[in-house]
């Protein structure tokens, strides 16, 4: 080390140096010109912790908040109750957001959709969702979530990483951290948002890694001819030409790395070793050419049209198959604050068949065994109706105290509806499931205890269910 590196070199610089293993040795597995040698990354040393149900995940968020009453969480009796003003005994003194806060009257406006009973386990689905209903038996629907936010982004926040503020790793992050990546050639956390779905914006903190190494974000699939931004080659720039730049850059990167032991710089090279390896398998993947007429006849017209949430759910299934870890679309519009029958069914038309399908195809090829499939919002709406009610229209708020998801695949019991709410689906009467139950669920089908899943930062060991967190046992089959 010259002087003036010594003098220049800072207390965590030496720390990083001097721990961890960050020489050059450290990357030689990550650095190869044989690139049909690489392997995916491995999981941390003890994990899983116990046999794993799912091998994969695949997360259907649905941001908005669907109204739970109009899908799955079926209260015949209000009818008998529309317009009738909502009991203070019910509302309990809970805060309102400032949308009907100032509302002088809050009455109750039923759902105007019809319920039926479904499949031999006899789940109660609405009618919006009749695709869903034909996998009534597949899937475990839960009436008791609850969540602690009233307000859409740190509502989210809290779906996707444990913590209402932001700054914390993401669950595909806590999943690729722990549990690595069986494929070479794509990440292991993937994140796709339907385009034209409108409603509150998302942000790529919601799929950030947080305080780990950068390796373990998700890396965000668009729609189009660049599905990853930044990976295609300027015209010109032949594929031997980057790797010969890669080989150049790396060991660039390498004297920097030994001179300063920055862990970000071993992050940065193994991610471009990643996207070298992306440019061969992302055009395969996203080219859905080889599918056949039936498979998108399955998924719906939608699935032709790149960047719907139809096609994303293929993109999806075929995402696992190549090995990716954690694949997470996100849906936007679900909130309903006004002119719900119309605004809700638009959202079903949309989801509805495609997530039933996806279902089925991972079935049908023998995957949805060991593949966990996740669907839900960041909280339910209110029976009371926001603005103006009449017969035909109603508008519902944010409700945190009850809302309804469902999961399928991977360990998980079909056919079972898991969770009660009172008469009003305001308040939760049996079995409430939390975030951090559902989180801990989640990483126990994985195979990971979620209490040993931890990472040190500013000397503290975080972990995604903070301290909290309960198996919902009775999911699992």
């Amino acid at each position: 080390m010259s002087v003036d590196s010594a003098i220049t070199l800072t207390r965590r610089q030496l720390f990083g140096r001097s721990a961890g293993g960050l020489g050059v040795a450290a990357l030689a597995n990550l650095l190869t010109d044989d690139l049909g040698a690489a392997s995916g990354q491995p999981a941390l040393p003890g994990l899983p912790h116990l046999t794993p149900r799912a091998k994969r995940v695949i997360y259907l968020f649905q941001s908005g908040g669907p109204s739970q009453m109009d899908l799955f969480d079926h209260k015949p009796g209000l009818r008998e109750r529309q317009g009738t003003e909502l009991p203070d005994s019910i509302r309990g003194g809970q805060r309102l957001t400032g949308m009907t806060a100032a509302q002088s009257s809050f009455p109750v406006a039923p759902s105007k959709f019809s319920f039926a009973k479904h499949g031999e386990s006899g789940q109660e689905i609405g009618e919006l969702l009749p695709h869903t209903a034909s996998i009534a038996d597949r899937i475990a629907v839960v009436r008791s979530m609850h969540t602690e936010q009233i307000n859409h982004d740190p509502a989210i926040t809290f779906l996707q990483t444990g913590h209402q503020l932001a700054g914390r790793p993401s669950l595909g992050s806590w999943l690729s951290y722990g549990l690595g990546s069986e494929s070479s050639s794509l990440p292991a956390f993937v994140v796709m948002v339907s385009q034209g779905s409108g409603g509150q914006p998302l942000y790529s903190r919601l799929w950030g890694s947080g305080f780990m190494p950068t390796r373990y974000q998700g890396v965000k699939f668009r729609a189009g001819r660049e599905p990853v931004l930044y990976l295609n080659d300027p015209e010109g720039f032949s594929r031997q030409d980057r790797r010969h730049y890669l080989n150049d850059l790396s060991a660039l990167n390498r004297v920097h790395l030994d001179e300063f032991g920055d862990p970000e710089i071993e992050n940065r090279i193994a991610q471009y070793e990643m996207a070298y390896r992306m440019q061969a398998s992302v055009p395969e993947l996203t080219d859905l050419s080889s599918e056949p007429g039936h498979v998108f006849d399955m998924y719906g017209k939608d699935s032709r049209k790149p960047g719907t949430f139809a096609s994303n759910c293929l993109l999806a299934r075929r995402l696992v198959e190549r090995g990716v870890r954690c694949v997470q679309l996100f849906h936007r519009g679900w909130d309903h604050h006004s002119r719900l029958p119309h605004n809700l069914r638009i959202k079903c038309e949309q989801t509805d068949q495609a997530s039933a399908a996806l279902v089925k195809d991972l079935e049908q090829r023998g995957m949805l065994d060991d593949t966990l499939v996740v669907w839900g919002g960041e909280f339910g709406r209110t029976v009371y109706c926001q603005g103006e009610l009449t017969a035909e229209t109603y508008g519902r708020d944010h409700h945190p105290r009850c809302f309804s998801i469902w999961l399928a695949g991977g360990g998980i019991r079909g056919g079972v509806t898991h969770g009660s709410t009172d008469d009003y689906s305001y308040n939760i009467t049996e079995n409430p499931v939390s975030v951090y139950d559902l989180h801990a669920t989640i990483l126990h089908l994985m195979g990971v205890d979620h209490r040993k899943l931890t990472f040190k930062y500013q000397g503290r060991h975080f972990r995604l269910t903070d301290v909290h967190g309960e198996v919902v046992k009775p999911l699992l089959a």
